[in-house]
């Protein structure tokens, strides 16, 4: 049982930097990609779904919040506080879509998440601002959340077998309990 605490722990670990580094490398090539302010493609956002279907909320909240924390340290509080409203809104949504009793595809996880993601950062935008002027600019955020939670989802897709492979799970953690 202690080897299996390790074993997360450790896994844990490895996703926080993998989180980091894909954020890193996100903030690094998205001004080549022509993306309108405030749009990303929400690279380290694949590490966190992973974390949420395949350990379990506890894990993945976490994550969400050490991202957060780790983009206030290295772009500033405001920026740390719109990660992380825009987190934990995307995990929740996420979260309670998963729960359903015919659960949707990841693409669908995946877009919900990145427009509940865009929803959170706006909201607490305007709440920074002391105006609701930031949510004119949902439109934008909303058709843009689409095209980045098909990217997020399609690279999760995309990864799984490698990961099944290297012996990550790669089966849903609600399903390994009752199999």
């Amino acid at each position: 049982m202690r080897n299996n605490k390790t074993r997360q722990v450790a896994l844990s670990g490895l996703l926080f930097a993998l989180a980091m580094a894909l954020s890193f490398m996100e903030s690094a090539i998205t001004p080549l990609l022509g993306l309108i302010p405030g749009v990303k493609i929400g690279l380290a956002n694949i590490v966190v779904m992973y974390a949420l279907f395949f350990m379990g909320l506890p894990q993945a909240l976490t994550l969400n919040i050490l991202k957060a924390f780790f983009v206030g340290l290295t772009r500033g509080v405001t920026a740390g506080l719109l990660s992380l409203s825009g987190g934990l809104v995307s995990l929740l949504v996420m979260w309670l879509l998963y729960k359903l009793p015919r659960r949707p595809t990841y693409f669908i996880l995946s877009v919900c998440g990145a427009l509940g993601h865009n929803i959170g950062q706006l909201i607490a935008a305007s709440f920074l601002l002391s105006s609701a002027l930031a949510l004119t600019y949902a439109p934008i955020m909303i058709i843009c959340g689409l095209g980045m939670g098909f990217v997020t989802s399609s690279s999760l897709a995309a990864l799984l077998p490698a990961l099944g492979k290297m012996g990550f799970s790669t089966q849903p953690k609600d399903e390994r309990k009752n199999s």
